[in-house]
């Protein structure tokens, strides 16, 4: 009897279980968290700071040390081009450099208008400076000429050394009888022109011929023209030199 009023009063008709009690790790247990590295102490903060410099102050020199180069190019570029389109000895404009500046002018005429025309020189008795005195002598001469012509264009016309004692000039808005005055000026000047030799005195004569390009077209057949006037000018010196009104050759 007493064991059954014990049932009746606990609720249960077996033996009671309790549950295990949640034990206190399981309770207090937290999400885990990624370690943290330890943060940098004063002097590992220094030290990262001075290889960034370092590193920053290297790229620096480098990215100057590229760009002299490329400026160094640049200018080597520049220089090329110079060489490639002037005379080395005097300074003019080479062929290449002024059939270039010839082919400009004329699409410049073609589109604005103006009148161009062209001067063919050809020195005279020039071989007998380089076999009677040597080539540098002829140099010599041919830097004169050039500076003869220099001082009696102006700025806006163009002149050239075409190769050997062969010069072109290229003059703007001339009529066709100012562009002959000019040419017999040319002549006369560089005639009168002396290259001091050691002791000898060098003077030389020109003959020179004149064509206006009416084709913006075709300056190639105008410069040809210009150089038949100049040996047809020249034959006829050689022929009549005392009855010439452009001056005589000089040997």
């Amino acid at each position: 009897m007493r064991g059954k009023s014990a049932e009746r009063r606990t609720g249960h008709s077996g033996p009671i279980r309790r549950q295990p009690a949640a034990t206190s790790e399981a309770a207090d247990a937290e999400p885990a968290v990624a370690a943290r590295p330890p943060a940098r102490s004063g002097p590992g903060r220094l030290a990262g700071e001075v290889e960034r410099v370092e590193v920053t102050t290297r790229l620096a020199h480098e990215v100057a040390r590229l760009e002299a180069e490329l400026a160094a190019t640049q200018a080597r570029v520049v220089e090329l081009e110079a060489h490639a389109l002037h005379d080395p000895l005097t300074g003019l404009l080479n062929r290449r450099g002024f059939e270039r500046e010839l082919a400009r002018a004329a699409a410049h005429m073609q589109r604005y208008g103006g009148r161009l025309v062209l001067v063919y020189l050809d020195l005279d008795g020039f071989k007998p400076v380089n076999d009677q005195h040597g080539h540098a002598a002829g140099d010599a001469v041919l830097q004169a000429v050039a500076a003869v012509l220099r001082s009696h264009v102006r700025v806006s016309d163009l002149l050239a050394r075409l190769g050997g004692d062969e010069f072109a000039v290229l003059l703007w808005n001339l009529a066709d009888a100012d562009a002959a005055a000019k040419a017999t000026t040319l002549e006369t000047m560089i005639a009168a022109t002396l290259v001091h030799w050691g002791e000898a005195e060098i003077a030389v004569g020109a003959s020179a011929g004149t064509a206006p390009l009416a084709d913006p077209a075709d300056a190639a057949a105008a410069l040809a023209r210009a150089d038949a006037a100049m040996y047809a000018r020249k034959r006829s010196r050689r022929e009549t030199p005392a009855r010439s009104g452009r001056g005589r050759l000089r040997r």
